[in-house]
């Protein structure tokens, strides 16, 4: 009886019966795309690039600021146009309209109470999602964690598939109610918090031409294709401060946060032992940020693999 409620719950959400790949990395996105800072623009496009490597169960728009669901859709329109040179790769790129059909608006306003008062569509549809695929998923969170809290209040059932890297800093200060609710009501998940490592995916590392945050988009980004485009558009150098939480997912062992990968590598808290942050030893620190040098060791390996895949958008 169950699966029949939640099946025709999805077909009300306009997903259909849910088809999910056995192979692919499954992710879901919560991003503030479109709001006070274009680096979710940027690490969105670098996640599409790689669209062939992931299950994409849906990708939410969330507060806080402006950014709306037609932010999202803007990425996926330059996405259709560069989608025949992607597949002319070989590689499983999904098609535009599937992922048309797993974006939605999430929350618009901040968490305002201790607890969350209501669910977005947004949540709703991260909640039924991850309990129609029923196996672990990776929720990357972009903006602050607000669907994430909500999802978690009203369908607590999903923690234990819930694999969440989080990128805390500025968007935890945004809603900091949302972020205490799940940790002081909810320390049983897997979560990896990233209040600074992410900063080394601009900060440090292999800097010199080509491949400083300016000169690589100028020479490996900007003219290729319309993500290329769009990329540049809404930023002229790389920030990407979310894309960490990708790159985590691209080179390493993701079941190990402690080992090395392109986004980093974490310590655990003693007393929750299903949460990481970012480590303290005195030599991984840059800039003042602890941990930012465990992805900024890659930086010649994350941005030369990336280079070689905007290769495919480049017109003859």
């Amino acid at each position: 009886m169950r699966s029949k409620k939640l099946l025709l719950i999805l077909l009300l959400l306009g997903v259909g019966e849910p088809v999910f790949s056995q192979e692919k990395i499954p992710v879901i996105i919560s991003t503030d795309i479109g709001g006070d800072d274009p680096d979710d623009h940027q690490s969105l496009i670098h996640f599409l690039v790689y669209a062939d490597r992931f299950e994409i169960l849906g990708i939410v728009s969330s507060p806080p600021g402006k950014g709306r669901l037609s932010d999202i859709k803007e990425v996926l329109e330059a996405y259709e146009k560069d989608f025949p040179m992607l597949k002319a790769s070989g590689l499983d790129y999904p098609m535009p309209d599937r992922l048309r059909t797993v974006s939605r608006q999430g929350e618009t306003e901040i968490q305002k109470t201790e607890t969350p008062e209501r669910i977005s569509p947004g949540a709703e549809f991260l909640a039924q999602q991850i309990l129609a695929y029923g196996k672990p998923v990776y929720i990357l969170i972009w903006g602050s964690i607000t669907d994430l809290a909500q999802a978690v209040h009203f369908y607590p059932e999903i923690k234990s598939f819930l694999q969440v890297y989080s990128i805390g800093s500025w968007n935890t200060q945004q809603d900091q109610k949302s972020r205490d609710f799940l940790w002081y009501n909810h320390p049983d998940f897997w979560w990896i918090e990233s209040n600074t490592t992410f900063r080394g995916m601009y900060m440090g590392g292999v800097q010199n031409d080509p491949w400083g945050n300016s000169s690589f988009v100028e020479t490996s980004v900007k003219e290729f294709g319309a993500l290329g485009k769009l990329f540049f558009e809404k930023k002229s150098d790389i920030k990407m401060g979310d894309t960490p939480s990708v790159l985590y997912l691209l080179n390493g062992d993701p079941e190990n946060p402690e080992g090395e990968s392109w986004g980093g590598s974490f310590q655990k808290n003693p007393d929750r032992p299903q949460y990481w942050t970012d480590r303290q030893d005195p030599e991984l620190i840059e800039n003042q940020r602890p941990g930012a040098k465990t992805i900024n060791k890659f930086r010649l390996e994350y941005l030369d693999n990336w280079k070689n895949r905007m290769k495919a958008l480049k017109k003859p």
